[in-house]
């Protein structure tokens, strides 16, 4: 499991960039800020869903490995590292 606290305040942290992006948007302000702001939510979104792999990985994989299931859980980490290396 996630570590809960620190995923919601990821997730509230870039809910409240997004917040002034648009507003920043709204303000007609210089692309380029709006811009270094979209890629700031992006990178607090990449930590909120790396802390959610990783527990993944620890839980689910972990397990996965001393069950039957364990090809299922591996192929489906697989694919969600491959939508990460096409980012």
């Amino acid at each position: 499991m996630a570590d809960k606290a620190q995923v919601s305040r990821l997730l509230r942290t870039a809910r409240g960039q997004i917040d002034g992006i648009l507003k920043m948007v709204e303000e007609d302000r210089y692309c380029m800020d709006i811009s270094h702001q979209v890629m700031a939510t992006g990178a607090i979104l990449r930590r909120a869903n790396k802390e959610i792999i990783r527990a993944h990985m620890k839980g689910c994989i972990a397990d996965a490995l001393s069950s039957e299931n364990s090809d299922e859980k591996i192929d489906e980490l697989m694919d969600i590292l491959d939508k990460f290396s096409h980012e």
